[in-house]
């Protein structure tokens, strides 16, 4: 006997059970971006690979130690996309989508890192991201993580804490960052191997740590606060306040910097302790200098993705918004000509509204085996449709969840009335 093929390890399959709470949050997500503006974009899984090092930094995790790299048949590197930004500045450039315009994106799909796999951190993971090009802010700020608050609200989400923070201009950053090294290295030997590694390449992530030992030491570092242009300051400080007037609390973070070399000025993250280690849900922030460093005009832009997974944990843990996708009827059929007539009827109560959830009985079964079927489907009524009921063009309804409700008998021609009804789908 051969041997049982399996999914490559932390690489998902997501099961039927599991389906209905990501087409709630997909939903609701698609119908919040479109109220707010956004149009969607779709954008390749693979990119080459000279891509992600010029956008997310040659010395980051994500480019040394996690992407999924290989040469093609013409001897291209190729990478699977590891997170969706620098593909959609790409998207945007190659067709002209940010010259001289304002654009408001969305996207969804895979990305893939080699991490070792744990919970609400896996291989292949899922982000909706969202992308906004040509204007500065910080009203555009306020506006997304608006749009976000949102979207928690009509999911029915509690417990998130939005932390912000602001990295301030590229130039007060390199000033800034000969101060941090600086006071680093005067401790290099309590720094631990990472952090060891990025003093010289990206010391702002070591602020990021979350090795318990150095907390000690990063709390004394100099702060980036105190060395930000007037202008970080300013945009910072009237963001702060349209998140006040719009009632959204929230945390600074002086050591929030993200994981990506693109990041300058705004930067925030929605965060839940209800997930253990991997307690991000949502990140973004600006990232002003990356479409011209891909090689288009200088274009302010900002955005920020979602991990569908962590998400999707979060409302199932919660139970409190449990998508409902059973089938509203079973149709039980059973006797000579049931079959053929139940099949049409099926179909001419899915032509006459399309909200209506039939799943029919196939492959046969006597009404005891059929009635266990339609219990476990989940589904509210049973269409019952015997030899007699096709002779009298009529159904018999059995109510499968209210025991109160009496079983009773109603014609063809009413019937999609009766279940709009009685389904309160009008």
């Amino acid at each position: 006997m051969s041997k049982q093929l399996q999914a490559v390890r932390g690489m998902n399959d997501i099961l039927p059970q599991e389906t209905p709470y990501w087409r709630l949050l997909e939903d609701t997500a698609r119908r919040i971006f479109a109220a707010y503006g956004f149009d969607e974009i779709r954008l390749p899984i693979v990119e080459k690979t000279e891509l992600f090092k010029r956008t997310i930094g040659e010395v980051t995790d994500i480019v040394e130690k996690e992407m999924y790299t290989f040469a093609d048949r013409n001897g291209d590197s190729l990478t699977l996309r590891p997170e969706g930004t620098a593909g959609c500045v790409r998207g945007c450039i190659e067709n002209g989508l940010t010259h001289n315009q304002i654009q408001r994106l969305w996207y969804q799909g895979p990305m893939f890192r080699h991490e070792r796999p744990q919970k609400g951190r896996y291989r292949q993971f899922h982000q909706l991201g969202v992308e906004c090009f040509g204007l500065a802010g910080p009203d555009i700020d306020a506006e997304l993580i608006m749009m976000t608050a949102r979207l928690w609200r009509d999911l029915g989400l509690h417990g998130l804490t939005l932390q912000l923070n602001t990295l301030g201009s590229a130039a007060a950053r390199v000033a800034y960052r000969d101060k941090l090294v600086a006071y680093l290295q005067a401790h290099h030997e309590q720094l631990d191997e990472d952090s060891q590694r990025r003093l010289h390449s990206n010391p702002l992530r070591i602020l990021d740590s979350k090795n318990p030992a150095m907390q000690t030491l990063l709390a004394a570092a100099p702060s980036l606060v105190d060395h930000l242009d007037e202008a970080s300051q300013h945009d910072f400080g009237e963001l702060c306040r349209l998140l006040r007037a719009a009632g959204i609390d929230y945390e600074v973070n002086p050591r929030l910097v993200r994981g990506l070399d693109y990041y300058n000025k705004t930067v925030f993250e929605w965060v839940t302790d209800r997930l253990g280690a991997q307690g991000t849900v949502c990140a973004g922030g600006r990232f002003d200098g990356l479409v011209e460093q891909l090689g288009g005009r200088d274009t302010p832009a900002l955005g920020f993705a979602m991990g569908l997974e962590r998400l999707v944990a979060l409302l199932m843990d919660q139970g409190e918004r449990e998508p409902d996708s059973a089938p509203h009827v079973y149709l039980v059929m059973a006797g000579a000509g049931t079959l053929e007539a139940g099949l049409l009827l099926a179909e001419q109560l899915r032509d006459a509204d399309a909200r209506l959830r039939i799943r029919s009985n196939c492959g046969g079964g006597s009404f005891k085996a059929q009635f266990k079927r339609a219990d476990k489907s989940g589904a509210r009524f049973a269409l019952i449709l015997g030899e007699a009921e096709v002779g009298q063009r009529s159904v018999s309804i059995k109510h499968l969840r209210d025991p109160d409700f009496e079983q009773q008998t109603v014609a063809w021609d009413e019937l999609g009335h009766f279940l709009l009804q009685h389904l309160n789908l009008h």
